[in-house]
């Protein structure tokens, strides 16, 4: 009969803690200069955020970007972009807001109908105004950092203090780091990468609770264990189920970052980020947090029944 294929022995025992002062002073400088990157680059906002025109076009055959590239280049819309997604034939095209107001606007549109042609088959226009793009940051903003202390809140009351800080702690690097990435890689942001920034910490936050949960249920039954060695055990025995969610996670969403089509590739790609990151802050960040927050061994039901008649005596 066929053993079982392990991707991580059994009694493994890889020392964590020794590099988590190495992990958290690299970590701490990669966020300064994500910070950095996003004050003094900025975000390419795309114009959900920006306010601006996208088209979508399908030609008769397969798309000649370059040509279409040329033609809308010659009507000097200022920044523009065209995309190819899914099928060869269909086009998004998108260019910046135009000054003069909504009849500007509405003009652009038309000549770029116009530079086109009448064999082109325009499947869809969409105009997002100043105003509307900038409401649609401050909600992007205020979703990102409602869900952070959603989570604070969620751990505190399932653990304690320092495991909701930890937790939380985590998750900002995750989010701090994929917002230094688009900075410097000046991939465009958008509201699907707001909505793959909050899948990243739903899934950062599973793998740390699971950690947390392993660390507390070691507090309990390790009593003189130190809790830099209690914390290596908890990563340790929790390891092959964190490659194996990782892994697994990864395989769908390569599969969906190069056969998924242009339209989805910016959400596939935060998302693998997500998981490499998150993966990664969950056993250098949330855990040996906790050491520097103080975490104390939590007693069994006994112990703390002996300690609260040993303080009730006088």
């Amino acid at each position: 009969m066929l053993k079982p294929i392990k991707l991580v022995p059994d009694n493994t025992n890889i020392r964590f803690m020794p590099w988590s002062r190495v992990a958290i002073i690299a970590s701490t400088i990669a966020i300064l200069v994500s910070i950095a990157g996003a004050v003094m680059l900025g975000l390419n906002f795309g114009i959900d955020f920006k306010g601006g025109t996208l088209i979508e076009i399908r030609t008769e055959g397969p798309a000649n970007i370059t040509e279409l590239r040329k033609k809308i280049g010659k009507l000097g819309l200022g920044s523009f972009e065209l995309q190819e997604f899914g099928d060869p034939r269909d086009i998004l095209i998108r260019f910046e807001t135009q000054p003069g107001g909504e009849k500007a606007q509405q003009n652009a549109i038309n000549r770029v109908k116009a530079a086109l042609g009448d064999k082109v088959d325009y499947r869809r226009v969409e105009v997002v105004g100043p105003k509307v793009s900038g409401e649609l940051t401050k909600d992007g903003i205020i979703a990102v950092v409602v869900a952070l202390l959603g989570v604070m809140i969620y751990i505190w009351f399932r653990f304690e203090w320092q495991f909701a800080l930890g937790a939380v702690a985590s998750l900002t690097h995750d989010v701090l780091l994929t917002i230094g990435l688009f900075a410097f890689t000046r991939m465009e942001f958008n509201l699907s990468i707001i909505a793959a920034i909050l899948t990243i910490v739903g899934y950062s936050l599973n793998d740390t609770v699971v950690v947390y949960d392993r660390i507390r249920e070691n507090m309990r039954r390790y009593k003189k264990k130190p809790l830099p060695e209690l914390i290596d055990l908890s990563l340790n025995q929790m390891l092959s189920r964190t490659i194996l969610t990782s892994l697994s996670t990864l395989a769908a969403l390569l599969s969906l970052y190069f056969f998924g089509g242009e339209v989805i590739r910016g959400f596939t790609f935060t998302m693998i980020w997500g998981v490499l990151v998150g993966t990664y802050s969950s056993i250098f960040i949330a855990a040996p947090i906790l050491i520097w927050l103080g975490a104390k061994l939590i007693p069994t039901d006994e112990e703390g029944k002996a300690a609260e008649v040993e303080a009730a005596r006088p």
